[in-house]
Formats: C-alpha cells, sequence, structure tokens
C-alpha cells in the first residue's frame, strides 16, 4: 500500500481535503491583490512642475477662472508636441509674450527653462493619492517606480530560496502559518510607510511572504489530495487567483488613496492566520522527515474527520512501516541543492521547468504590470485581463486532466509567444487589435501558470519536493524582476522587447516537451521513484515498438 492507498484509506477526496482547499484557497483571492497592487498605487498622474505667479501683480488682471489658469501655465511651463505642459521643466521667467496673439516669437526652444524646483502638480481626479504624487516619483525619480516593483518581485525570489529549503526541514504548516502572519503585518506596515526606503522595505518582505504562501500552499493541498483530483484542485486555486483580479479592481476602483487601499488588501491576512492553526501537517512530510507517529496521527484525524474512523483506528506506526518502507527509510538522508541536478532524469526535470518557470513569469509580467500603456480605463483592462483567465483556465483543465500536463504546457507557452510576436506586424493605431493579441497571449501565460504548479509539484518527489518548487520560483522572480528591464530596450530598437518576450515562451515550451507525462501518476516519494519510472516507461515504449514491429511482420 503506498501512501495514495493510504489516502483514499482514510477518505480520498472526503469533507477533510474539501474544507482544507477551501481554507487554503481563501488568501489566493488576496494574492493577485498584492501581486498587480503597483499598477494602482503606483500608477502615474499627468502632472506638470508647480509655479507660483501673483496674478494681480501681471500685464493681464483681468484674466480670470479657467481661462487664468490655462493662460499662465502657457506663459510659465513650455509645451510638448500635443500642446501639453512639459512634464519635468519651466521656463526660468514668465513668458508673458506668449499670451499676446499679435506677438511672434522666433525660436521657442531658445527660452531658458529648468526642472520643476517647485514640485509638481498632479492630476488627482483618478486617484487621490499613490507613491508616485507623494514621493514625487517623476522625472528624474521615474525610475524609482519600477525599482521598487523590482524590489517585490526580488522579495519573492528571497523568499522562494529560504521558505523552500525551510519547509523542506521544518514542514509546511508552520512555514504556511508564519507566511499568513508576515503579509498581514508587512502589508500593513507597508500601508504606514513614513517613506519611500521604509516602503520599499515592507514590500520585500511582504513579497517574501507571498511566495512562502504559494510555495507551502501548494505542497499542502497536492500531498493531501488524490491524485485523481488534483488537476481540479489546482485549476480551482487558479480561478482563485483570477477572481482576485475582479477583486483588486473593484477595490482600487472605491478606493483611490494608495495607503487605504494597501491597507485594505492586507488586513484579511489576519483572519487568515487565526484560523491556519487547524491546518493539519502533511503527512507525506512527516513520514519522510522520520516523524511516522505524527503521521498517523495526523491521518486518524483525517480519518475521523471523513467520517471513516473505523478505517483510521487500524492505522498505527507499524501498518505505516510495512507499506512505506521506501519513504521511512529516505528519511535517514538529508537532501540539498545539488540532488536537483545530481541524477540524469532529476536534472533534466530541473533544467526543463527553469525554462518554464522563468519564460512563463517573464513574459507574463511584461504584459501585466504596466496597464496604463494600454490608453484605456486602466480599471477596466484588469478585468479584460482577469476576464480572459476563465476560458483558458478550464480549457488547460480538460487538457490537463484528459490529454496530459506536458501537451498543455508545450501548447500553452508556444501560443503565447506566437501572440505576442504577431504583435510586431500590428500597427500601433490598431489598439483594438494590439489588445486582443496581447489579451490573448496573457490568457495563454494565465494557462501556463495554472499547470506549472501542478505539474512541479507532481514531478519531483516528496523529499526534494520543496526545494524543487523553490528553485522554479526562483526562475520565476528572476524573470519578473529582468521583464521590466527588457521594456528600456525599446528606446532603441521598438519592436526588440516583443520580440524578446515572444521568444522566450516559445524555446521554453519546446524544453516542455522534454519533461515525463505524470496523468494519472502517483506522487513520486523518493528521487529513485522518478529515476525508475522514467526507465520503466521507456521499457514500455521499447516494448510496445518491438510488440508493433512482430505485429508487422505477421501481417506481411
Amino acid at each position: 500500500m503506498s501512501f495514495a492507498e493510504l489516502l483514499d484509506h482514510v477518505g480520498g477526496m472526503g469533507r477533510f481535503q474539501i474544507i482544507y482547499a477551501i481554507l487554503l484557497a481563501i488568501p489566493v483571492f488576496m494574492m493577485a491583490s498584492h501581486n498587480l497592487l503597483q499598477n494602482f498605487t503606483a500608477a502615474t498622474s499627468e502632472h506638470h512642475c508647480h509655479v507660483h505667479i501673483n496674478i494681480n501683480n501681471t500685464p493681464y488682471t483681468n484674466l480670470t477662472g479657467k481661462l487664468a489658469a490655462k493662460d499662465l501655465l502657457r506663459v510659465s511651463i513650455p509645451m510638448d508636441s500635443n500642446q501639453q505642459p512639459e512634464k519635468c521643466h519651466r521656463f526660468v521667467s514668465t513668458q508673458w509674450q506668449l499670451l499676446d496673439s499679435n506677438a511672434t516669437v522666433t525660436n521657442l526652444t531658445e527660452l531658458e527653462t529648468d526642472s520643476c524646483a517647485d514640485g509638481w502638480v498632479y492630476d488627482k481626479s483618478t486617484f487621490t493619492s499613490t507613491i508616485i504624487t507623494e514621493w514625487d516619483l517623476v522625472c528624474d525619480s521615474r525610475q524609482l517606480k519600477q525599482m521598487a516593483q523590482s524590489i517585490y518581485m526580488a522579495g519573492i525570489l528571497a523568499g522562494g530560496i529560504v521558505f523552500g529549503g525551510l519547509s523542506d526541514r521544518f514542514g509546511r504548516r508552520s512555514l504556511v502559518i508564519w507566511c499568513y502572519l508576515q503579509m498581514a503585518v508587512t502589508g500593513t506596515c507597508t500601508a504606514f510607510s513614513p517613506s519611500f526606503t521604509a516602503y520599499c522595505i515592507f514590500r520585500f518582505l511582504t513579497g517574501m511572504a507571498f511566495s512562502g504562501i504559494v510555495l507551502n500552499g501548494v505542497s499542502l493541498s497536492v500531498e493531501w489530495t488524490p491524485t485523481r483530483t488534483r488537476a481540479i484542485v489546482g485549476t480551482m486555486y487558479g480561478y482563485c487567483y483570477t477572481t482576485g483580479q475582479f477583486i483588486l479592481a473593484g477595490v482600487a476602483y472605491a478606493i483611490r488613496s494608495w495607503r487605504w487601499l494597501q491597507l485594505v488588501v492586507s488586513l484579511p491576512y489576519f483572519i487568515c492566520f487565526s484560523y491556519s492553526w487547524w491546518f493539519a501537517e502533511s503527512a507525506r512530510w512527516l513520514v519522510i522527515a522520520g516523524r511516522p507517529d505524527q503521521a498517523v496521527k495526523q491521518l486518524k484525524r483525517v480519518a475521523r474527520i471523513n467520517r471513516k474512523k473505523e478505517e483510521g483506528d487500524k492505522l498505527n506506526i507499524e501498518v505505516l512501516r510495512s507499506h512505506m518502507q521506501k519513504e521511512i527509510a529516505s528519511a535517514k538522508s538529508s537532501y540539498t541543492f545539488i540532488d536537483l541536478v545530481r541524477t540524469p532524469v532529476i536534472r533534466r526535470i530541473s533544467f526543463s521547468l527553469c525554462f518554464v518557470w522563468f519564460s512563463t513569469s517573464f513574459a507574463y509580467y511584461g504584459l501585466a504590470m504596466d496597464l496604463q500603456n494600454f490608453g484605456v480605463n486602466i480599471f477596466l483592462i484588469l478585468l479584460v485581463f482577469g476576464a480572459v483567465d476563465f476560458p483558458a483556465k478550464f480549457i488547460s483543465i480538460l487538457t490537463i486532466s484528459f490529454i496530459g500536463r506536458r501537451f498543455t504546457q508545450a501548447l500553452a507557452l508556444i501560443l503565447a509567444g506566437l501572440a505576442i510576436l504577431a504583435n510586431i506586424f500590428v500597427p500601433q493605431d490598431l489598439k483594438t487589435l494590439r489588445t486582443v493579441l496581447a489579451v490573448f497571449g496573457k490568457g495563454c501565460l494565465a494557462a501556463s501558470f495554472t499547470c506549472v504548479y501542478l505539474y512541479t509539484s507532481e514531478l519531483y518527489p516528496t523529499v526534494i519536493r520543496q526545494t524543487g518548487l523553490g528553485l522554479s520560483n526562483t526562475m520565476a522572480r528572476l524573470g519578473s524582476i529582468i521583464a521590466p528591464l527588457v521594456k528600456m530596450l525599446e528606446e532603441y530598437i521598438p519592436f526588440l522587447p516583443l520580440i524578446i518576450y515572444g521568444a522566450a515562451p516559445i524555446i521554453s515550451g519546446i524544453a516542455a516537451t522534454f519533461l515525463p507525462e505524470t496523468l494519472n501518476v502517483p506522487l513520486p516519494e523518493t528521487i529513485e521513484d522518478v529515476e525508475t519510472r522514467l526507465v520503466e516507461s521507456i521499457g514500455r515504449q521499447e516494448q510496445e515498438h518491438v510488440h508493433k514491429q512482430e505485429m508487422i511482420c505477421m501481417i506481411r
């Protein structure tokens, strides 16, 4: 009897698993809010230099109201090519002659200008306050906006490294409880940040917590879920994240102050922390960690909740040991990052997954983290980006469940890359078509994310699953950190970012074809399980090939 059979013995996908899946899903609703939050808290409003002019001492004292305000901007601030006030410069001296329709100015470029020494005036019709308006992250400081997002992504990267390794050593439950608390506390502290530096520090810590919640939440769910329902549960979490994008759009539309918005999306994690103490530690991990007595205790608890008390009472350490000797023996060995590349099959899995995770995150955040560039209502475009995930993930669950993980992963990535590359040949003025292609590509990448979380958990054995997820998460965060930097290349070659964003998913889609299929395959417990499983699979394929050749010969 394997652990999968033991799980079926105590109820399979029973009441415990359903409650567990729901409680793990609740935090996911708010995770999109933190991941995409800077689209709103760091939105760049229209702005121009602040100017001080006493209208009563001007040659045009009869100008009042909006006309006066408009004309005073004209004499104080240069106009750009769209006849809008320049964002970062003002005239050194007031140019009253620009109001005289009879006067001529030979060359406006000769008028002396300087920087906005007195600060900026911001359009607050859409957002009453953002980190941009509060700390003047414009003009010479405009790159700090992207730096803040990169710091948050670096936090997710650090969290994957730290919490991935720690959970393999100390367990999934304790780490996910800690990460709920860290997310709640640091997210709340971010809302009260006294400076931009403090804001970046708290966002970094929030990113770490985000990563820990994802890694340990996925593992807890997968390790307590029967093989036949893992794809459904994994897709449910994907839909929860998608729904979270709708929640973010609605909350951001209602709350236009960045501090209140930050606070509202952070406080719910205190609720998650309060009920997370009910969680059961992964029995699989307890066995691998050399604590079979606690594993039996957790299995009996699951059996009781699933109304299988009699079956649970029959379990004891001897029964567990007799059916999981291989897993218990593996507890005597210690595993490190080196084990992800030490053996041939695991090494192939690790390299292929690195490509898949990096390119999926790289292209996804290249599209999703700069919604203002679409030139339409920012709240509407987030709803559209979220809405496309529903059909994309529905189709992915069908292909994951009936065709296989490998096919779904490869197809989603290749289609996403082709959609992004297609935008190179679409003229800039066809905004609708360009948006449709971007939305389609984003939907394919969302389907890729849904598949790869489940696929990675199924490919790595229990003894190094969290370490493997940590490596995968690291590659994903590298992709999300690099994505904003690639956008800077469009200043030199306009279509170069699209080539890079599109080529990466296509290459990784090809790499995904080298991964083993895991459809209807029990979770591997040890590295030896993974290695021998591929050998057996190759052996079966060779036998089938020989059998076909024999049949052909007989027919001839």
